[in-house]
């Protein structure tokens, strides 16, 4: 064969071949442009009401962005279509704490649209990741239980060492978190807890229905005594939770407040918000166009300086 031929041939031969090999266009897609909703949060305490029925602190929402996604504050006040919609749009969802009835309340009824529509989502492979921090994850305890739990587990105004279930190396929140993180994580009070109740270790076990949805990830030692879960992450969905808040370690600064903010903290914090927006790239869920998105974000709204009446530097009222 000549070598014109011969190269003839050869190049005859990788396109045929090229036809049939899989491309790196088959690789899971990824959503450059994230949107995490937010829930707005009910106003319990007397000094918030004058500002507004609903809120949502500041550094929840620096939180999400500094992971790299952009926010969407959800009011409680829409209708169930309305919810239906907005779940086509965002690309996971934050229960923020508070104080709020986990099971009557507009926030309860809300959040547990969203929490449906993410089972069903994930169920037809169109994922969707759920956080929930503090309250936000003592409620879907709730969701998944179809029942309130719940026991006093105060641990108030105190950062704690977490105490790693074997789960924990294993599972996929801490995945890639650095050696010395996850030593350091179990000596040093790397979590802020501000809670009063929370699921028992021995509740959680002996129901089904948790057992069976979540892995434990961490628990932790009440003031009085009882043994809590403090993280938890979902066997089969991506659903997770803390007890305690990541989000102050970068972005609440009273004095008063033990919010932890040495540099693993700082680490830790940023990681988390790291790792969740990640889990919400997998979403492709997107607005219909460009002014819809633009009208729909955190960016619309002013958030008020509330240093001098709260525990939070800023909030947002809805």
């Amino acid at each position: 064969m000549s070598n014109v031929a011969f190269s003839a041939f050869v190049c005859l031969f990788f396109v045929c071949c090229s036809r049939a090999m899989p491309t790196a266009l088959n690789q899971e897609a990824v959503n450059e442009r994230p949107v995490i909703g937010i829930l707005t949060q009910l106003v319990s305490d007397d000094v918030m009401k004058p500002f507004g029925r609903t809120y949502i602190p500041a550094s929840y929402v620096k939180y999400i962005e500094s992971g790299g996604s952009r926010v969407m504050p959800i009011r409680l006040t829409l209708t169930t279509a309305e919810y239906e919609n907005i779940f086509k749009k965002i690309n996971g969802l934050l229960f923020i704490g508070g104080a709020a009835d986990l099971e009557a309340s507009d926030y309860a009824r809300v959040a547990k649209i969203f929490y449906r529509l993410a089972l069903t989502a994930n169920n037809a492979g169109d994922f969707f990741p759920i956080w929930g921090t503090c309250m936000g994850m003592q409620l879907l305890t709730v969701l998944v239980a179809g029942e309130n739990l719940l026991a006093n587990t105060t641990a108030e105004n105190i950062a704690m060492p977490l105490n790693l279930t074997r789960e924990a190396h294993s599972s996929r929140m801490f995945q890639g978190f650095p050696d010395e993180l996850m030593k350091t994580l179990t000596q040093e009070p790397l979590t802020g807890n501000f809670h009063h109740y929370g699921v028992i270790v021995e509740t959680f076990q002996e129901n089904e229905k948790l057992q069976n949805f979540f892995s434990v990830l961490s628990t932790n030692v009440a003031e009085n005594g009882a043994h809590f879960v403090s993280t938890i992450e979902g066997k089969r969905y991506p659903f997770y939770g803390v007890q305690w808040h990541p989000e102050v370690n970068r972005f609440q600064w009273d004095k008063k407040l033990n919010f932890p903010h040495s540099p693993h903290a700082i680490q830790l914090s940023s990681l988390l918000a790291e790792f969740f927006v990640n889990e919400g790239r997998r979403s492709l869920h997107q607005f219909d166009n460009p002014e819809e998105e633009a009208s729909s974000l955190i960016y619309n709204y002013m958030p008020i300086y509330a240093g001098n009446f709260t525990g939070y530097e800023q909030l947002y009222f809805f």
